[in-house]
């Protein structure tokens, strides 16, 4: 009997000692559950609030916003046609001074180039005449009507002396147009320079010397261009635009402008040219975006990247960032969430236009449904490694 009793002590204590051993190992596990990062379920993937912040899940609602189509080409820099000048001598001539470089920052008006010309010459001496031939004419004149006015003379030689006093002026008028035609300076014009062979050919613009042809010692002629000065703060960047997007793209439509030089900065211009020809090899249409460059950094012949806004386009639509929506076995997924945001079953989605990092969502989630914005990268990760360790069991 003792030993019985004894017997059934131990056996007691043992199915006692094992129950309990049991329920801390159900309470551990059941902590360990609520506590861990992700919850595999049937239909998708369960995750707590903590977990995703820990991992950057983020839920938002779909809404329909303003969605801007964006239209986006390349195209190089050109310096604007409108703000080239091409500088050369308007009569024949030597160089014998040069006062600009290629490179050079130049002024409207600031002499580039200096010749010496026989032409010059033989006009500023005809101009002088006509000035010793006006001041002879008008001599003449006053001399006349003071004879005239004491009755010695007849009036018909004032009328004549009237006349030949005109036909000097008109002369020397002449003569002075041609030299400022010539490009002449104001002194030889005027007649007070003694320097009569001397030729300043000036900058017709401002902007910079980006072509330099002129050597002292050579001959030069109008037919001859010696300077290209170009100013740079206005320019045009040329880009394709394919012929789907011709109707989208009108004149005066602003647009923006990058390059990677300045990765940083975006410059505004506006459409002001579109070709009348299309290019039948590329299916595209030559579009001209002139853009302000005040501080010169766009330059010719850069690579440039420009984004086209159509006034048109602007419309509510259903959107969502780029970063939500994953591919999955070639599918376009998002997560949406339930009514207490954490879990999340993968929806698949047709998309259509793409602007700004938003893409519009044309079909397979509605306005108002919770969908994980940020972080689903994350759940496609958790979803494929399920389906991983399904497959291996």
């Amino acid at each position: 009997m003792i030993i019985s009793v004894v017997l059934a002590i131990i056996i007691g204590g043992l199915s006692l000692w094992r129950s309990f051993s049991q329920k801390n190992e159900g309470d551990a596990a059941t902590e360990k559950q609520t506590e861990g990062s992700v919850e595999s379920t049937s239909p998708g993937i369960r995750m707590n609030a903590r977990i995703q912040k820990e991992n950057g899940v983020i839920v938002a609602v779909a809404a329909r916003q303003p969605f801007n189509e964006v239209i986006t080409a390349t195209g190089k820099v050109e310096a604007n046609a409108d703000r080239i000048a091409h500088v050369s001598p308007r009569i024949s001539g030597q160089i014998v001074s040069v006062v600009a470089s290629l490179g050079d920052r130049v002024t409207t008006g600031q002499t580039l180039v200096v010749l010496k010309s026989l032409e010059m010459a033989e006009a500023t001496n005809r101009s002088r005449l006509s000035k010793t031939k006006l001041a002879l004419a008008e001599a003449n004149m006053t001399r006349i009507r003071t004879l005239v006015e004491k009755k010695i003379v007849a009036r018909k030689e004032l009328l004549q002396a009237e006349t030949d006093y005109k036909i000097a002026q008109t002369e020397l008028q002449n003569d002075r147009e041609r030299l400022s035609l010539y490009g002449a300076s104001n002194s030889n014009v005027h007649g007070s320079s003694n320097n009569k062979t001397s030729l300043p050919v000036p900058s017709p613009i401002s902007g910079t010397i980006t072509e330099k042809h002129a050597i002292v010692g050579e001959l030069s002629d109008p037919s001859k261009s010696l300077f290209t000065v170009v100013d740079l703060s206005s320019i045009w960047v040329v880009v394709d635009i394919y012929e789907k997007d011709l109707a989208k793209v009108k004149r005066g439509e602003s647009a923006a402008v990058t390059v990677d030089a300045w990765p940083d900065l975006k410059l505004t211009g506006r459409v002001t040219y579109l070709a009348d020809v299309l290019d039948p090899a590329t299916r595209t249409l030559k579009v001209r975006v002139e853009v302000a460059n005040p501080d010169r950094k766009l330059k010719p012949e850069m690579f440039a990247r420009v984004e086209l806004v159509p006034a048109a386009s602007a419309a509510m639509t259903l959107a969502v960032p780029e970063d939500a929506i994953q591919e999955i076995d070639g599918k376009k997924m998002i997560f949406v969430a339930d009514v207490s945001g954490e879990l999340f079953r993968a929806e698949t989605v047709v998309t259509g236009r793409s602007s700004g990092g938003m893409v519009e969502i044309i079909s397979g989630i509605s306005e108002g449904q919770r969908y994980a914005i940020k972080g689903s990268f994350i759940l496609k990760s958790e979803l494929k490694k399920d389906e991983l360790e399904g497959g291996a069991e």
